[in-house]
């Protein structure tokens, strides 16, 4: 978990960046990408967007502002993905740090 903080129209939102908030927006990428690959499925779609950035905006401190949603929701968005991406660079390390102490630890 981590927290982020953002300034959008001149408000400072605060997020904590939990399990849940992720998959709620890894959610919205989904049913974003499947509106956008089928455009006639938008209105099916529409009603699950909505909910799921209301569920994101609902775990925002202060309260989101209407005016202020999309703006939010794309930079949570983006700090999910850099999230995501820090975690990926972060694990890539990790096998040749493991791959040194294997070694050092044989030859004792």
């Amino acid at each position: 978990m981590s927290l982020k903080e953002f300034d959008v129209n001149g408000t400072d939102y605060r997020i904590v960046l939990t399990e849940q908030v992720i998959s709620h927006v890894n959610n919205l990428k989904s049913l974003y990408n499947a509106a956008y690959e089928d455009p006639e499925s938008f209105e099916d779609v529409s009603a699950e967007i909505s909910s799921t950035i209301n569920e994101i905006a609902s775990t925002v401190e202060p309260p989101a502002e209407d005016s202020d949603l999309d703006g939010l929701i794309q930079e949570i968005i983006k700090a999910v993905n850099n999230k995501a991406d820090e975690i990926k660079k972060e694990l890539e390390e990790k096998p040749t740090k493991k791959s040194k102490s294997k070694k050092s630890k044989s030859k004792k």
